[in-house]
């Protein structure tokens, strides 16, 4: 009789953490640049963590000091560097996407108030499974070329 009851405890335990487990998307080395004098664009960059079994997308994400946020990615076509925006990103089972300068990347537009660097802007990512991952996102300023 015990040991019924402690493989059921267990068999519960187990169907308990496995939708826990299917939902664990991090993300990290975030941040969004402060637009250029002038400029209602700009761009942010951080990495996506999929340590589920499972391809999971980001489909969209959105910021409350933007006006519009949309994924992008960069591409090389008859030799010109193109940009072009993109339905969602995959990332898969166990891997890591990094969206970053050149490559993909979040595109913001028209920010609500003045952005300064050192301050903050929080971006909403909403992925395939259902999750939505809130992120506080440290404004830097664009490198020198």
């Amino acid at each position: 009789m015990i040991r019924r009851a402690a493989l059921l405890l267990t068999a519960v335990f187990c169907l308990i953490s496995v939708p826990a487990m299917a939902t664990e998307l991090t993300v990290t080395d975030g941040q969004v640049r402060v637009p250029m004098p002038g400029r209602t664009v700009t761009a942010g960059y951080f990495t996506i963590n999929n340590n589920t079994a499972n391809a999971v997308s980001l489909m969209s994400a959105a910021s409350t000091a933007f006006e519009r946020a949309e994924l992008h990615q960069h591409s090389h076509q008859d030799g010109v560097m193109r940009m072009e925006q993109v339905a969602d990103i995959e990332i898969a089972a166990n891997a890591s996407v990094s969206l970053q300068p050149g490559g993909l990347h979040l595109m913001l537009f028209n920010p609500v108030q003045p952005l300064l660097a050192g301050e903050s802007v929080t971006v909403t990512l909403n992925f395939s499974n259902g999750q939505q991952i809130e992120l506080s996102m440290p404004l830097t300023e664009m490198p020198r070329r």
